[in-house]
């Protein structure tokens, strides 16, 4: 069985410490729609954030 992951959307904004949780909410409530979310600090900027919408 072959799983695919498309990005549907990647957005750089300002990191907080508490984004985490709003990535596991999203993550919790949609999952069943097939959607994931990602956050990952900006190499280059540790004060931004990348979060990613995936399709899966």
């Amino acid at each position: 069985m072959e799983s695919k992951v498309e990005v549907l959307s990647i957005v750089k904004i300002n990191y907080q410490s508490d984004l985490y949780k709003v990535v596991d909410t999203l993550n919790r409530t949609l999952k069943e729609q097939n959607l994931m979310f990602g956050l990952a600090l900006d190499r280059e900027d540790q004060e931004k954030a990348i979060f990613t919408i995936y399709r899966t």
